[in-house]
């Protein structure tokens, strides 16, 4: 695997669908991987006291969750001809907006053409029957539907693949993924 593109691969979907496990399984096992944007720019702006969250100001928080996602992929650049996973990514900024009812800036739709990562990303479906909301997430189970929906329609218009993950224990998710990268 010599071109980034492929081998980034990335996990996205929803809120509450396992995601954030699934990559932490992938570190555990020795992969190099991404931190989600989204509950990393939560927490700092909620030690600061900081206006960039998604109750205080959607355009801000999409903007530093870009400019997050965009600093993940050139760190894991660094990470040279080592497959590495990422916890959401740039195209997931785009999906956000859109959910909000945001326009997308055309730096955004840029940064997406831009930042590419292999063809076949993996999502996460809705699994209501591990959806918990907690401080960092407080979207309802309605509207972690709606983004899984966003987001799989902005991917499938950047010309990805959508590969959904199992309803299954990490593990089994886990073998699921290296096996459909090769890397089992």
């Amino acid at each position: 695997m010599q071109n980034d593109p492929d081998r980034f691969f990335v996990l996205t979907g929803g809120p509450g669908s396992g995601k954030t496990t699934l990559i932490e399984a992938m570190r555990r096992a020795g992969f190099a991987t991404s931190i989600e944007a989204g509950r990393g720019i939560i927490r700092h702006q909620s030690d600061i006291g900081g206006p960039a969250l998604p109750w205080r100001d959607r355009a801000l928080f999409a903007e530093l969750m870009l400019s997050w996602e965009m600093r993940s992929y050139q760190i894991a650049q660094e990470q040279t001809g080592r497959p590495v996973f990422f916890d959401r990514a740039v195209p997931d900024t785009l999906g956000y907006l859109r959910l909000s009812g945001l326009p997308v800036p055309e730096h955004a739709n840029a940064a997406a053409e831009r930042f590419r990562y292999h063809q076949r990303v993996f999502v996460a479906p809705l699994w209501p029957e591990i959806f918990a909301q907690d401080e960092e997430r407080k979207q309802t189970l309605d509207e972690a539907e709606r983004t899984h929906h966003a987001l799989v329609g902005v991917y499938t218009e950047l010309g990805y693949e959508m590969i959904p993950l199992p309803l299954a224990s990490v593990e089994a998710r886990l073998r699921f993924v290296l096996a459909e990268t090769g890397l089992a």
